[in-house]
């Protein structure tokens, strides 16, 4: 069938894959890392001390150290995950840029100066001062679980995705990320990590750019790409809907992104490590800046993506017509039919979507080693020498790093919905404990007892919300999905104009049947997944304060 004129030629679902030419570049992105975790591990005799190995000797700088923090939170998941929401919600998801904004602000003035001051490298540290021993276990352990559940599901959901859309094997790709990415986070510590995800966030970007440029020619010019989404309402800023079900409304980014960023930033091991890494407390508020700059330029690129792709199948979406199985498929399925032509563009692609699992990753390991050195190792063994504590330190993140392995290769056992399972195993637990360090920090009066009780009361109410919406999720109407087209796609079954067999659908068309929902909690369930860490962390304050306030807690 002949494309509409500016409009891309609408083809056939088929079974893409790359070339020997992507997995070049996607080997030298890998190389790369690698060199970079080498030098580090090596030069000037490596790590002398554990304080080198988790905060590079507290003497970086405000710019790795921000764009550092920017690649935390972009991991694979984000890279093919926010085009696929602005495709199907719009570019209102633009918003998110002012929650993390508002989030670098509350950090830099609330949370950033207590962490500094005290010179901590475990953040829950700071609860065994402020409470006791049993709350800074209780939110280690925590933090250690969650962690190594989030990373895991980081580390097999891509090569998941992309097994299902090109055929990439799921095995060589999840093994030689996990398995590299501990090996340069273990050899060159806190250092390593920074400058490993300073270059890949230029990865990431120099990705999405490549997207959006060919995206924009084919569709004839980012000013047709704009024309084409507002024609189709996905350029809607002013959606100001105060419907919690709503999964994007500016309310759901200004108060729910809001605080679920905070949890992130303001108290969140991997983040706080990070800045109290600088050399001084302006250079730790700096960096948070940078990380602005530097999440605002990730973010609005993966939306432009989005809003590019919508342009490119806004007659025949290859989630209607079973070309792709998921949402989350758009990305790597738009990738190689764009560069079809171009071998190792996609392999740019490949490089920008592990860089996000790389720097996610080895943020995560050496945080987790951290705390696990500065909560237990440290106070039950307090005479080590500093250099069988770098040795410990090593080996940990070792070992974390082959157990996030191991918990991705798990991960497969869990069939559909990983990407949803990660955002909720990190909401539900940095919420809480969020509110335990806003008990500590800004209520005087909160007591061992109180806080215990807000964590135990907030972690329970999210976690029941977060398992009550992935039993019953919502309608795609009662989130807000925007409508999309298959009207000019060729035939789902049989031949093609030329009389040559088309391949099956990689999945069912259109959305599947919603399950029976509860009479009551219907509603409840359906409220957006950025209300998650609000509820755990307001339930947790709301909590604390009440039983702080009763005599025998005192």
């Amino acid at each position: 069938m002949p494309a509409p004129t500016g409009s891309p030629e609408i083809r056939a679902p088929e079974r893409l894959t790359f070339s020997l030419w992507d997995y070049g570049v996607f080997g030298l992105m890998l190389l790369v890392s690698t060199g970079i975790g080498l030098f580090h591990g090596l030069a000037r005799g490596g790590q002398k001390t554990s304080e080198d190995f988790f905060t590079g000797g507290r003497r970086m700088s405000a710019l790795p150290v921000g764009l550092s923090l920017s690649a935390s939170f972009m991991s694979a998941i984000q890279v093919l995950g926010v085009p696929a929401e602005a495709f199907r919600y719009g570019a209102k998801f633009l918003w998110m840029c002012m929650a993390q904004l508002i989030n670098a602000l509350l950090t830099a003035q609330l949370f950033l100066p207590v962490f500094y001051r005290l010179g901590l490298t475990s953040t829950y540290e700071y609860l065994e001062r402020r409470f006791s021993r049993s709350v800074r276990l209780c939110g280690t352990l925590q933090y250690v679980v969650a962690t190594m559940l989030y990373t895991g599901i980081v580390i097999y959901a891509p090569a998941l995705i992309l097994n299902q859309v090109t055929g990439l094997d799921i095995w060589a790709s999840l093994l030689s990320t996990g398995v590299i990415c501990t090996f340069y986070t273990t050899i060159g510590g806190m250092k390593a990590v920074i400058w490993t995800d300073v270059f890949q966030v230029f990865v990431m970007l120099s990705g999405f750019i490549a997207v959006i440029i060919r995206g924009s020619l084919l569709v004839g010019g980012p000013a047709k790409v704009l024309g084409i989404a507002a024609n189709s309402s996905r350029i809607n800023f002013g959606d100001f809907n105060p419907d919690p079900r709503s999964r994007y409304t500016v309310w759901t980014f200004l108060l729910g992104g809001t605080l679920v960023w905070l949890s992130m930033y303001g108290v969140n091991q991997a983040q706080v490590q990070r800045y109290v890494a600088c050399r001084t407390e302006r250079e730790a508020k700096m960096a948070l800046l940078v990380n602005q700059v530097g999440l605002f330029c990730i973010v609005s690129s993966a939306v432009a993506c989005g809003l590019v792709m919508f342009a490119l199948y806004k007659d025949c979406d290859p989630l209607l017509t079973g070309a792709i199985a998921a949402p989350d498929q758009y990305m790597p399925y738009l990738v190689l039919d764009i560069f079809e032509t171009t071998p190792g563009v996609p392999g740019l692609f490949l490089a920008c979507a592990y860089s996000g699992t790389l720097s996610t990753a080895s943020t995560s390991i050496n945080a987790m080693a951290a705390v696990t050195v500065e909560d237990f190792v440290k106070p039950r063994l307090p005479s080590l020498s500093p250099r069988k504590l770098t040795l410990i330190s090593k080996g940990l993140s070792l070992t974390y790093g082959t157990s996030c392995i191991t918990v991705a290769a798990l991960s497969s056992l869990l069939g559909g919905g990983v990407l949803q399972g990660s955002f909720t195993v990190m909401g539900v637990i940095s919420g809480p404990l969020l509110g335990a360090f806003v008990l500590g920090m800004f209520l005087p009066f909160c007591s061992t007892a109180g806080v215990l009780g807000g964590l135990a009361a907030g972690f329970a109410l999210s976690l029941w919300v977060a398992v009550g919406a992935t039993l019953y999720p919502p309608s795609a109407a009662t989130m807000g999905v925007l409508p999309s087209f298959d009207t000019l796609c060729p035939p789902r079954n049989g031949t093609d104009a030329n009389g040559t067999a088309l391949p099956a659908p990689l999945g069912p068309p259109g959305h599947p049947p919603e399950p029976t929902r509860p009479a009551i909690l219907g509603d409840f369930y359906s409220m957006s997944y950025l209300y998650y860490g609000a509820l755990g962390t307001l339930s947790t304050v709301g909590v604390g304060v009440l039983l702080s306030s009763l005599p025998a807690t005192r």
